[in-house]
């Protein structure tokens, strides 16, 4: 075992092995609400996001915002807060997490561009925040307290 997974194990954290699709992101499996989806971990992203699409699948309540996203060359898009969920995320599970709904068909077009598959969200920072995620970038590792 690394000494930095040996050493985080000592402090309470939990660790979950990433995947690296092809366009160099990582990915990983997340629950939303008790049901399994797809979703890149981006430190960049300020919010922890679905597709619109997914807005049944994953039993998501949301109401109108007046917050325009942007990101991955895409701006001023009409968004939805989601309130009150629970995120799971291997062992690591926290209630009452607001997401944001969006149009994220630019970021699986471009997926989709490079062969990757497609994905449901985002984890992003308030999420990693949250967690007080340590990402080890050396063995793909996400780490979360």
């Amino acid at each position: 075992m690394s000494s930095l997974k040996k050493f985080l194990k000592s402090k309470d954290y939990i660790n979950l092995k990433m995947n690296t699709i092809s366009t160099n992101h990582f990915e990983c499996k997340a629950k939303i609400n008790g049901i399994e989806g797809s979703f890149i971990v981006d430190t960049g992203a300020s919010s922890s996001c679905i597709d619109f699409s997914f807005t049944e699948h994953f039993k998501l309540f949301s109401e109108d915002s007046k917050i325009k996203a942007a990101g991955a060359g895409a701006t001023n898009m009409l968004t939805k807060n989601s309130t009150n969920n629970i995120v799971q995320i291997g062992s690591w599970k926290k209630k009452k997490i607001d997401l944001i709904l969006f149009d994220l068909s630019h970021v699986n077009q471009a997926l989709s561009d490079h062969d990757a598959e497609q994905v449901h969200g985002i984890i992003g920072s308030d999420l990693l925040k949250k967690g007080k995620a340590i990402i080890d970038y050396k063995t793909s590792r996400l780490f979360l307290k």
